[in-house]
């Protein structure tokens, strides 16, 4: 499978916040709100930082080789785990929750960069290794985001009544789905090898987080990437005294509150702190954990501790608590040697609420760096557009645009007013010179009078266009039925489709594609074009 692409700044796509835009472009209403730029400059700075930072190596390469007894051994995930014991070895991080089947596109696209710019790093600075990791959110308890993929357009859910952190769920129903799956895309090239890799992990395995696990495994070993379920006693221990600070001086939720006032000023908050920023964990239990009038209560149970008793309930069940969106990050960068973080646009937004947080527990703050996007259009749709004569980066505007755009191009011009608007305008220019001559109090009237004749004219143009848009009935279907199949619903592809109509029909030529059309640190959004 070849495949070549082009590029697209994101802030032609029209997708993407203001925030993240001004973010990529250095504004400096941002800068105040994260440690390094996203270069390679950065990169060496965020390096330098970590070396001061006393890091848990052993703790962690014991942690992931617990982990990966349970999948076959590859050789590339081995000399990883135990290149992070080294002192010159660091991690490029990445993290989603694990939903089911991977859940939508991106997750694909968001572990090949972590991988691609792992790989780009070693060889710029080759006195240094670094790792790729998958940082897994499995404590997340939102089933209704986690718990369906679309397959063709259908929305497949699966029916389950369990509740809790959904990497904590076992795996009953999903033999439902695959089989559902397995109806529609067996019969492609790779269909067979795709089946049989979702029935070893989802089948096999006795709840979701392991499934997703054994799955990541099977699509990026050969890589040498890590993955990460974070979700145990061994680990959360590091996490004790900030959780114990979080539960008794609700400390990390007033510096965040801080934060977010000043960055509230020109931007939308993404994620806001509560007094305490922990979830209670156990016996299908994902609950906010509330303070009131001295006594932690477990919000929907009936639990309930003093002081005491949640200080006992940490230090001997540490797993039992779960850390919110304030408090995982800064529980990822105490576990990883990590230097760059990458994720979406919600993820960057929340990251820039934390750099106060991580001064005060004197954390590392990590690069970040947008994820890629990409946009994978098929030959089919390749060609269509190409008979329109029409560009895929045109396909970014509302179809009202677009078939605007083609109309007015189609008649050379001829149903823009620009000469005419133009004119009248120098004609108001003319009057208004030759009025203030006389007397100056006549500017307001004379532009009121070009307004009243200037915007008729502007209305006329919009009617002219609108008319003439009737008489291409079929290019606007044609333009609606090429935009349904590149933007799903609207939005983004890779918000929308999975990636197991693609690895069906191209098998792990589709992953090596992405990684090969994957950039590093130059953030523009990527179209893809595969050739058969």
């Amino acid at each position: 499978m070849n495949c070549s692409t082009t590029q697209l700044p994101y802030s032609k796509t029209g997708y993407f916040s203001k925030v993240v835009i001004d973010y990529l472009q250095e504004s400096p209403e941002l800068r105040p709100f994260y440690e390094h730029l996203p270069n390679l400059e950065g990169i060496k700075a965020a390096i330098r930082e970590r070396q001061q930072f006393i890091q848990e190596r052993k703790l962690l390469a014991q942690a992931l080789t617990d982990q990966y007894s349970i999948v076959p051994a590859s050789a590339k995930v081995q000399d990883n785990i135990q290149a992070l014991q080294q002192d010159n070895t660091f991690t490029i991080t990445t993290a989603h929750q694990p939903a089911i089947f991977t859940g939508h596109l991106y997750f694909i696209y968001k572990i090949v960069h972590t991988i691609r710019l792992a790989d780009q790093l070693k060889k710029e600075l080759p006195e240094y290794n670094f790792v790729p990791v998958f940082w897994m959110g499995s404590e997340d308890a939102d089933l209704d985001e986690l718990g369906n993929v679309w397959l063709s357009g259908d929305k497949l859910v699966w029916n389950t009544r369990q509740t809790g952190a959904v990497g904590r769920m076992n795996t009953k129903g999903l033999d439902q789905l695959i089989h559902r799956i397995a109806g529609e895309l067996s019969v492609l090239p790779h269909g067979e090898e795709l089946i049989t890799m979702l029935k070893d992990a989802y089948l096999n395995s006795e709840n979701i987080q392991t499934a997703t696990f054994k799955l990541i495994h099977q699509l990026f070993a050969e890589y040498g990437l890590i993955t990460i379920i974070p979700d145990t006693a061994k680990v959360k221990k590091l996490m004790v005294a900030v959780f114990e600070d979080d539960l008794f001086h609700q400390t990390p939720g007033s510096i965040v509150e801080k934060t977010i006032a000043r960055l509230g000023e020109h931007y939308k908050v993404q994620a806001n702190p509560r007094a305490v920023n922990l979830f209670y964990l156990k016996d299908g239990i994902r609950e906010l954990i509330e303070l009131k009038n001295d006594v932690y209560e477990v919000r929907n149970t009936g639990i309930r501790f003093t002081k005491e008793e949640i200080a006992v309930e940490l230090n001997n069940h540490p797993d039992r608590f779960s850390p919110n969106v304030i408090l995982r990050g800064l529980f990822q960068e105490t576990l990883l040697p990590n230097i760059a973080f990458i994720g979406g646009g919600g993820e960057t937004s929340y990251w820039l609420e934390l750099r106060d947080l991580f001064h005060h527990y004197k954390v590392p703050y990590p690069v970040l760096v947008v994820r890629n996007s990409f946009l994978v259009v098929e030959k089919k749709w390749e060609e269509k557009v190409e008979r329109m004569d029409l560009q895929i980066a045109d396909f970014f505007q509302k179809e009202q645009q677009l078939l605007t755009h083609l109309v007015t191009r189609q008649a050379n011009g001829h149903l823009k007013l620009t000469q005419e608007l133009q004119a009248t305008s120098q004609l108001y220019d003319t009057i208004r010179e030759k009025a203030t001559q006389i007397d100056s109090s006549l500017i307001a009237h004379i532009e009121a009078l070009k307004v009243r004749t200037v915007k008729p004219l502007q209305e006329l143009e919009k009617k002219m266009i609108r008319a003439e848009k009737k008489k291409y009935a079929s290019e606007q279907q044609q333009i609606r039925q090429i935009r349904e199949a590149l933007f799903p619903t609207g939005g983004l592809q890779e918000r929308v489709e999975n990636f197991m109509p693609y690895y069906a029909k191209y098998g792990k030529e589709f992953i090596d594609c992405i990684y090969k059309s994957s950039l590093a640190l130059e953030q523009e959004f990527v179209i893809i074009r595969p050739k058969d």
